[in-house]
């Protein structure tokens, strides 16, 4: 088990919004509360890295954490995690299931903004352990 970074924020989205939170309760359908639980198991968590911001940030384009649809942003970059890799957040431990596709949303933030994110949006995740996970959390990964 080797930390890899931390948790810089928590969102859930409910049928109306997006919402920050300071934790998750997580089962194996994915995040408790939140819209999407018990749809889609491979694709319960989706992940993303400061860098992704920070790439539209150097592209001069503004946008707040959580618009690229992720349920937890990481300081850490999981986008070269092979499918199957784990990582422990918490007391949760997650599954690397899938890369994430690119919404073609993300052309009404700017045109730019589908292109620039095409492989380094996010990564979706399963829940094998359940448990919390918090902002601040520790990341390790799993060998």
């Amino acid at each position: 088990m080797v930390k890899v970074g931390s948790v810089v924020a928590i969102f859930y989205s409910t049928v109306n919004k997006r919402t920050r939170t300071s934790k998750l309760m997580l089962d194996k359908k994915g995040i408790i509360k939140d819209k999407h639980y018990d749809e889609n198991i491979d694709r319960s968590i989706l992940l993303a890295s400061l860098e992704s911001y920070e790439l539209a940030s150097q592209n001069m384009i503004d946008i707040s954490y959580g618009a690229l649809g992720e349920n937890i942003l990481l300081d850490y970059n999981p986008y070269h995690l092979l499918l199957g890799s784990k990582l422990q957040i918490g007391g949760v431990i997650l599954e690397i299931t899938q890369h994430c596709t690119l919404c073609k949303s993300f052309s009404k933030i700017d045109t730019k903004l589908p292109k620039l994110l095409k492989d380094d949006r996010g990564i979706f995740a399963k829940v094998i352990e359940m448990g919390e996970i918090e902002e601040g959390n520790d990341i390790y990964l799993l060998s």
